[in-house]
């Protein structure tokens, strides 16, 4: 397909530097499909790049087409691909792994030490249209929301947190109700805990924690998030910690209100180095600390697909607020105050569903 379209590209090594530009269509590799961009939702990377910290510094070259979570329908296939056809409805794993590294070939590719991502090493969704590896596609149900497949890649970041081990019947605490955190908590109630508790500082975020089946919110500038956690519990500590914040102090504290004999999964990152008593918080608690990189593939995709097509998770509520590509800079700034769960972008506003609009 040849001409021009519209994307959302990091023009500039600098805080801000995101434009709107018209650019060349991609072309389809041999085993590379194009896809038309139906909705795009707003990811924390993406935050970083727009911000510009230091995790984007370390990681993306300008100009770069921004955006990896996406839905959308494909309209040119390359000549080699054999799974896919031009009209499948298809979203993506976003990192494009090598398949012939040791990690590829142990079964373990979601951490490739060759990995490439979607709209940080390469153009991204945050376009008209975008070009994706064959090996990488997800084939989508066209009757559900674009919207809600646009979120499947972080709901897998979530589905591989909290299914790192045992959640039913356990006592849960997800800490940090981000974009992900808040998917976290969605994911966690539907695989039926004993008491699901989430700490998050964000009023907004709390209640929308609530909303999605939090047992418990602690706001932890109010209250002393081991104390509450520790009353919640009975005295006992919660079970299982899904750390989604980052945020140093309170990983830190997780570490004081988990059980003896628990479970933390670690997704979130840190901007700073993470100190731990581990005589007495890990050692002589005999407890399991797991480090979350993205889904395992495509483990996590089938079971995010199993959640959704069992009824016990509604992802309607974690999309907040949706825009049209143009206005990105409502979207960040409103990303960057903390007043929404999942925001997507839609390049062209007509695929917004009438009640959307």
């Amino acid at each position: 397909m040849d001409g021009k379209m519209k994307a959302l590209v990091k023009y500039d090594a600098a805080p801000g530097c995101v434009r709107i530009e018209e650019v060349d269509i991609p072309k389809p590799g041999k085993n590379e499909i194009l896809v038309k961009i139906t909705a795009a939702s707003i990811c924390g990377s993406d935050y970083h790049v727009y911000s510009w910290d230091v995790w984007s510094q370390q990681r993306v070259k300008p100009p770069v087409i921004m955006g990896h979570e996406f839905a959308g329908e494909i309209v040119e296939v390359g000549e080699e691909v054999r799974a896919f056809q031009v009209g499948d409805h298809v979203s993506s794993e976003t990192h494009f792994v090598c398949g012939r590294c040791d990690q590829c070939k142990t079964g373990n590719g979601h951490i490739c030490e060759n990995t490439v991502i979607l709209g940080i090493n390469v153009n991204g969704a945050f376009a008209e249209y975008a070009v994706i590896p064959e090996a990488s596609a997800w084939l989508n149900d066209r009757n559900v929301d674009p919207a809600l497949l646009a979120i499947q890649e972080p709901l897998g970041n979530a589905v591989h947190t909290l299914m790192a081990g045992e959640v039913t019947g356990k006592t849960v605490a997800v800490v940090g109700c981000g974009p992900i955190g808040i998917l976290g908590v969605a994911v966690a109630r539907a695989m039926s805990p004993a008491r699901l508790i989430a700490v998050e500082p964000n009023a907004y975020r709390g209640s929308l924690a609530r909303r999605l089946g939090a047992h418990v919110v602690i706001d932890p500038s109010k209250e002393d998030t081991i104390s509450r956690i520790m009353e919640e519990t009975d005295g006992k500590g919660v079970e299982v910690v899904a750390e989604m914040s980052g945020n140093v102090s309170a990983t830190q504290q997780a570490f004081k209100y988990i059980r003896p004999g628990g479970r933390i999964s670690l997704l979130g990152l840190s901007s700073k180095e993470v100190t731990l008593d581990l005589d007495n918080d890990v050692i002589g608690k005999g407890i399991t600390i797991k480090g979350i990189t993205g889904r395992r593939l495509f483990e996590t995709w089938y079971a995010a697909k199993g959640l959704l097509q069992s009824g016990g998770l509604d992802l309607a509520p974690a999309v907040t607020h949706r825009f049209a590509m143009e206005d990105f800079q409502q979207a960040f700034e409103l990303m960057k105050e903390g007043n929404s769960g999942k925001i997507v972008l839609y390049p062209d506003v007509t695929m917004m569903r009438e009640e959307q609009l």
